[in-house]
């Protein structure tokens, strides 16, 4: 099966956004998405920068094609600027996580549409669960050769992205034990989780044909990786990353994907070979970061070499100085290690219910007000 890969003549950003809705007095999620895009999208300049997702309880705000990280936060913040008001009307608020504490899936309706219907008749229970909430970052990369080596490389990465973005840690009113319970929730669909390593475009094309024959998939974009080639845009996305609750921490996190790909990408093209994990590594990798967060120790290399990742963190941002500063986000990438001091997400969220004897309320209210806050609403 021929698949092309329209290559971006620039490392080009894109930036997906997912928020849930919840009610500003129960803070229950509400599935009020429709009304929340009619009310949105009168006041916005680009109603296409507003999506729909799976569930009537969550609104996608995306950028346009953006060359720095201030350009895509700035897109989000305008069009935030109209949905933030919308919702206010209708007595709903933004949430940023990757779960909600204490929802129930019972009480969650589907968007309409075949693509959504026919998800949840294949998947069924576990399709239902899926109250999660992530962020998606595309890179542009510019030669087809080159995507499969920069993907493979940069599942190295992938322990350091869960952990700083780990917001998922309560789910259905009980603390999982897990920083990132989205993590694992997301990898039961059935093409969802760790994507293959092939070292060729023709073996992901492969893939993808016997996919189709065989029926598993019906259409490209119904191979939902963790991270995972967009050909049509001509980008690696990254979809590791659970919801994020600050417009500061997510310029964070876009830096540091924007960095990685570039650099990893640039390596490449001058000839060096890139490290490539074990898959078992991989593997591993991702459940400690999901279990453990930012107290993680990730395996390195395939002498099976381990750190602390917050350690592996700081010795990063330092390496990826240079490529930061010639794409513009240098103060963008240095703020991920402000992450760390300040605590992850399902860091902060355990710490709100612990002052609070449990109350899966004020932790709400609390990732709500840190959005708010950092859009200076």
């Amino acid at each position: 099966m021929r698949i092309d890969f329209h290559g971006s003549p620039e490392p080009t950003l894109g930036v997906e956004w997912e928020l849930a809705l919840v009610d500003r007095r129960t803070r229950d999620l509400r599935n009020d998405a429709a009304h929340l895009f009619a009310r949105a999208k009168a006041r916005l300049d680009d109603p296409g920068r507003v999506h729909k997702e799976l569930l009537k309880n969550t609104v996608e705000v995306v950028t346009g094609k953006c060359h720095t990280v201030a350009e895509a936060m700035d897109d989000l913040s305008r069009t935030l600027e109209g949905v933030v008001p919308a919702a206010d009307d209708l007595g709903l608020d933004l949430y940023g996580g990757g779960t909600h504490p204490f929802a129930s899936w019972t009480g969650q309706q589907l968007t309409e549409g075949h693509r959504y219907e026919e998800l949840i008749n294949r998947t069924q229970w576990w399709g239902r669960q899926m109250l999660i909430w992530g962020v998606h970052v595309h890179v542009g990369l510019p030669e087809q050769a080159r995507v499969m080596p920069v993907l493979s490389s940069l599942l190295n990465y992938h322990p350091h992205l869960q952990a700083l973005s780990a917001s998922s840690p309560i789910w259905a009113g009980v603390d999982t034990g897990y920083a990132s319970n989205r993590a694992l929730m997301f990898q039961q669909l059935p093409t969802a989780g760790l994507p293959f390593q092939f070292s060729q475009w023709s073996e992901f094309e492969s893939f993808v044909g016997d996919q189709v024959t065989t029926g598993v998939i019906d259409e490209l974009n119904e191979v939902r990786w963790d991270v995972r080639p967009a050909p049509h845009l001509g980008t690696l996305e990254n979809r590791i990353c659970d919801g994020v609750s600050t417009l500061g921490e997510l310029g964070a996190l876009v830096a540091l994907m924007h960095c990685l790909v570039v650099d990893l990408d640039t390596r490449l093209a001058a000839g060096e070979p890139l490290p490539v994990l074990p898959p078992w590594h991989v593997q591993e990798n991702k459940w400690r970061a999901a279990r453990y967060g930012l107290e993680a120790i990730v395996i390195l290399d395939a002498d099976s070499s381990e750190r602390l990742v917050l350690d592996d963190l700081a010795d990063l941002v330092a390496r990826l100085e240079p490529v930061a500063e010639r794409l513009g986000c240098s103060a963008e990438l240095a703020s991920v290690l402000e992450i760390a001091t300040r605590g992850a997400s399902y860091q902060r969220q355990r710490a709100v219910a612990a002052a609070t004897d449990g109350d899966l309320v004020a932790v709400v209210d609390s990732v709500v007000r840190e959005l708010r806050d950092s859009l200076g609403r």
